[in-house]
């Protein structure tokens, strides 16, 4: 999965999540958290390898396999979704009352779009 596509997927969960949020406090009928938590559950079934482990593996190698296999799929999600908060919080910290976060995310989403986060230091 290109980083765009991981990015594209934080910033819709980080959405949902924020719709969901909204339409409780109004008191009104949302999706709820089963919905968001599908959305997360499809990123990570599409970004996690499956892990092939030898039956007579010890506990360190089990963690070694797991580690290596994991590690570059997790690190892409957790650095996308450090770029969304990193986003969000220097729009907050910056006192932009101009913007709300559904507009700092789909600032971002444009950004992506436009392909200004294709490359960059946090290749895994």
């Amino acid at each position: 999965m290109e980083r765009a596509d991981v990015l594209r997927r934080v910033i819709g969960i980080l959405t949902e999540a924020q719709d969901i949020r909204r339409a409780a406090e109004a008191g009104q009928d949302a999706a709820g958290p089963a919905e968001t938590a599908g959305v997360a559950t499809q990123l990570l079934n599409e970004m996690l390898p499956s892990i092939r482990v030898p039956a007579d593996a010890s506990p360190q190698q089990v963690a070694t396999l797991v580690a290596e296999a994991l590690g570059p799929a997790l690190h892409t999600m957790v650095s996308g979704f450090s770029l969304a908060f990193t986003s969000l919080a220097i729009a907050h910290d910056g006192g932009r009352t101009d913007v709300s976060s559904i507009e700092v995310l789909q600032e971002l989403a444009l950004e992506v779009e436009a392909g200004t986060y294709d490359e960059g230091p946090w290749e895994a």
